[in-house]
Parts: C-alpha cells; sequence; structure tokens
C-alpha cells in the first residue's frame, strides 16, 4: 500500500512542491528515506518512531520506504517530519488518507510526540492557498499561516490531537493573525544637535529611498542619524508587511509567528563574511542584504569591511536581487534595501582637524579612502560630510525638530512619487530610470545648464549623472514643486562625493 502526503521544497521563497510517499511491504524489517534528502531529513525517521512510541502506536514489523518525488530535487531541513509521520500513519490506516490529501503538511517532531515551529510556513501557507489547498502546521506557525489567506489551517500543538483532529474526536481551532506590536518607538532626531545638513540629507534619503554614506570624525553622531531613519519612513503597507515577513519567515526569524510592522534594520559588523552578507553557505540561507529586504542595510566603519564584500553590493544595489548558483540549485532572494553607510575620513578619524591631524596626512585619507572601489560610491546617491559638535555647541543649540514633523514631508513626498509612477513598475524616485527619468525628471533649462556644468567640473560618469537627477526629484517634491528647478540640481551636485585627493590639495 502508498500513501501519498505533500509538502514543500524552499527554493529562496519561492516553494517547490514535494510529493511524500510511503510504502509498506513484506520483507526484511527496514525504514528507508530516499529521494536525495540530506542529514536532517533522515534523521526524521528516529523522530517519527520515537514520537510514535510517545503515543504507545509502534511501527509494523515490515520494510517502510519513504520517497521523496521529485527524487532529483534536493530536500532540506526538519519540515519533512510531520508529512513522513501522517504518510506513516495513513499506510497503517490509523488516519484516514483522504482527510490528509487537500493539505500541504510541514512541521518538526519532537521525542515526546509535540510539533516544533519550523521556518517557512508563511510563504508556504501562501504557496497552498495558490493552489487551492489547506495546510497544516505547528500551532506555534498557526499565526502567520493565517496571513496567506482564506484557506483551511490545522495548526496542531501535538501529533496525537492532530491525529484526534483528523478522526474527528477533537476540533483545533482555526488561528487568528497576529502582529508582533500595534506601536512602535523609534529613536527621535530631536535628540541630535546641529548637523542640520546631515539631517537634510537625511529627509532627502526618506524619502526618495536614496542610498547614504555619511563621513565624519569619531563621536560626530553618523551612527545616531542612521538609527533615526527608520522613525521617517512611511509605515510598510500590508503588501510590503507580508513580502518582508515571507523573508523573516524562511529565515525563521518570525517570532511566535507574529508578523511585524517595525521595517527591517541591519547593521552587521565589519567582519561579516560574503555568504553572512550576501547569502549562501551549504544551505543557501538568506544574507543581510536579503534580510534588510524592505527596510535598511547600516554599514558602520564601511572601509573596514572585506573588500570583496562591499564589491558584492553593486549587483543588488542595482537590480534589488540577489542570486546564488549552487550546483544543485539557483536560488533568487529578494533584496530591496536602502543603503545606509558611515565612515571616518581617514583611519586615525582626524583628516583635516588642525587640533587633531596626524603626521601621516593626507596620505593617511588617500590609503583609507581607496579600500572603496568607485563603482561602488558611485552607486549612492547622497555623500554628506558630519563634523564634528563642540560641547559648546550642544549646550547652546536650540531644541531640533522632531522625527514627526520630518515624517509628515517624507510622507508627502512619497504620496507624489507613488501617484506619479502608478503606471510604471517602480514608486521611489531612486529607481527612476529609461524612460521614467526622460518624462519625470527632466530639469528646466537654466537647471539643465548647472547640472551640465557640475557633470563637467566633478568628471560624473552617466550613472552619477542619473543621480543627480533623481535626488534632485526627491528635493523638489518635498517642496512639492511639479519642476526640477536650478537649486533642486544645485543642491542635489553638493551631495555628490569629493575625493580625499582634492581635500589634499586643499590642504
Amino acid at each position: 500500500m502508498v500513501s501519498r502526503v505533500a509538502t514543500f521544497a524552499f527554493q529562496g521563497i519561492e516553494v517547490t512542491e514535494v510529493d511524500v510517499q510511503t510504502h509498506l511491504s513484506s520483507g526484511m524489517v527496514a525504514f528507508s528515506i530516499v529521494g536525495l534528502a540530506d542529514k536532517a531529513v533522515t534523521e526524521s525517521r528516529e523522530r517519527v518512531r520515537t514520537s510514535l512510541g510517545a503515543m504507545g502506536l509502534a511501527l509494523p514489523p515490515k520494510r517502510i520506504t519513504v520517497n521523496l518525488s521529485p527524487a532529483d530535487l534536493a530536500k532540506e531541513g526538519s519540515h519533512y517530519d510531520l508529512p513522513v509521520a501522517l504518510g506513516l500513519l495513513a499506510a497503517m490506516g490509523v488516519v484516514p488518507e483522504d482527510a490528509i490529501r487537500r493539505y500541504i503538511v510541514l512541521g518538526e517532531l519532537a521525542l515526546d510526540g509535540a510539533i516544533r515551529s519550523v521556518a517557512g510556513v508563511l510563504p508556504a501557507a501562501v504557496g497552498a492557498n495558490a493552489r487551492g489547498m489547506g495546510i497544516i502546521c505547528p500551532a506555534e506557525n498557526g499565526a502567520e499561516a493565517a496571513w496567506a489567506g482564506d484557506l483551511d489551517i490545522i495548526a496542531a500543538p501535538s501529533l496525537l490531537a492532530l491525529i484526534n483532529h483528523l478522526r474527528g474526536i477533537q476540533l483545533l481551532d482555526r488561528p487568528k493573525v497576529a502582529v508582533a506590536e500595534q506601536s512602535i518607538a523609534y529613536p527621535d532626531l530631536r535628540d541630535i544637535k546641529g548637523q542640520e545638513t546631515a539631517k537634510r540629507a537625511l529627509e532627502i534619503a526618506a524619502a526618495g529611498g536614496h542610498n547614504l554614506l555619511m563621513s565624519g570624525p569619531p563621536g560626530s553622531g553618523k551612527s545616531m542619524l542612521a538609527a533615526r531613519l527608520p522613525g521617517i519612513l512611511p509605515p510598510m503597507t500590508s503588501a510590503e508587511m507580508l513580502e518582508v515577513s515571507m523573508v523573516s519567515s524562511v529565515a525563521g526569524l518570525l517570532e511566535g509567528g507574529k508578523l511585524t510592522r517595525r521595517r527591517p534594520f541591519r547593521d552587521p559588523h565589519h567582519n561579516c563574511s560574503m555568504p553572512a552578507m550576501i547569502g549562501g553557505g551549504s544551505r543557501a540561507k538568506p544574507g543581510e542584504v536579503t534580510l534588510a529586504h524592505g527596510g535598511i542595510l547600516f554599514l558602520d566603519e564601511l572601509p573596514e569591511f572585506p573588500r570583496q564584500v562591499l564589491d558584492a553590493l553593486r549587483q543588488p544595489l542595482e537590480t534589488r536581487s540577489v542570486s546564488i548558483a549552487r550546483v544543485q540549485a539557483h536560488i533568487t532572494y529578494p533584496a530591496h534595501f536602502q543603503l545606509v553607510a558611515a565612515m571616518n575620513p581617514c583611519r586615525c578619524g582626524y583628516l583635516g582637524d588642525e587640533a587633531r591631524a596626524c603626521g601621516k596626512a593626507p596620505h593617511c585619507g588617500t590609503d583609507y579612502q581607496s579600500k572603496l572601489s568607485g563603482p561602488l560610491l558611485d552607486r549612492i546617491d547622497l555623500h554628506v560630510e558630519v563634523p564634528a559638535v563642540s560641547p559648546l555647541e550642544i549646550e547652546t543649540t536650540a531644541k531640533a525638530e522632531n522625527s514627526s514633523a520630518v515624517a509628515a514631508r517624507v510622507a508627502a513626498a512619497r504620496t507624489l512619487q507613488i501617484n506619479r509612477y502608478a503606471s510604471e513598475t517602480i514608486s521611489l524616485n531612486a529607481h527612476a530610470d529609461g524612460d521614467a527619468l526622460e518624462k519625470y525628471c527632466t530639469p528646466e533649462p537654466s537647471a539643465k545648464t548647472l547640472l551640465m556644468q557640475g557633470v563637467e567640473q566633478l568628471g560624473l560618469s552617466m550613472r552619477g549623472y542619473t543621480r543627480v537627477l533623481r535626488v534632485a526629484r526627491t528635493i523638489a517634491d518635498l517642496e512639492n514643486a511639479p519642476i526640477i528647478a536650478r537649486p533642486h540640481i544645485a543642491e542635489a551636485l553638493s551631495y555628490r562625493p569629493v575625493s580625499y585627493k582634492q581635500v589634499a590639495r586643499a590642504q
């Protein structure tokens, strides 16, 4: 007799259906799992055997073969425990096969028969709903499965409770959607004294989704500014929240199956490896660029990151996705993040400070700057200096504008962009390109003249030219101006980088 249970294999946040076929036959007593299963999947034999024994059930003295089809697709993870157990129970006649045929099944078994939470239930539930099927999952993951829509969900705390439900002895309630927090408290811009230029750049970055690099001496407030960017960004829409949560679900980061309204803010240490940043490893797990999807990737001490790790950011910054190639699979993860970086002007941190200038200037700055490739810097829209603030300035500076006031202007500018690009495939100025750039980001004649002068003097590439136009469009949106004028171009040009060689010549 052969029983069949459906489950999913994960390829990024995409799912592929797997048919779990269980066959009982006479012959030498054995229990084998075939179908390109990894160590965690083959170990499910012992977890299934022991969990059934905890309920007083013994495996039949027969040859048990479990085939995971398609056989040439790699199977990874502990979520195969429950489909293997249900397939075996159906083959033994403990549960009716018809009762589980219309469900996708995921779950890890504990030795006492409890069903433990697993990663990827939300994308699995979305995939099941698209196929017109229900889902059987751990009780801890029921809340996230409920976000997938109006599908049949059985969220069971234990294998015994699941069997009783399928046999009509016990009724398990359908889980309800849950959100981790209703209100979110972010650090306030009011806490930062001075740094008006940097705050202005932060507002522009938030309004248009632009990448930002802040350079300044230690203690000037670069990290504080970056930490306050999420507080001025618009709240995530329901679609964004679902997409971000699907990434978190695959990575196993959803606590209690609750979706969050908080935008991701990832700040990896500068010893971050290539697989940790981009994604990869033996199971091609998502990296920091994917975990920051829909939010912010903050890289502090930017030149201290390995050169190859920084250069690997160039492709996801352009395509807003990252592809991980393996012999057995080619996986694509979303990577639509906003890059915010901070750095000191040189290794000692005080280039240009007459009181603290080191004896190696200006070579200290040029050597430090050379760790960042030109193509990476060219992909950053806003470059801003964050000078040191003296204690006297801190005491005498009036109270700064709070985050809520800035967030209101950012929200208004983003509404303009959403309406403007309603017929396009983009929604933010930072992504305007091709026809959209020509149609919506064309400056007035005097502004165009200034732009061409700036391009010549700064030696901008074509990419730098388009990024100036995008930033100028965002500045105009913050003023609710329909046309990009000369002051908008002038301010946008001021955020293009100045090399440390120019600084050295000026000194």
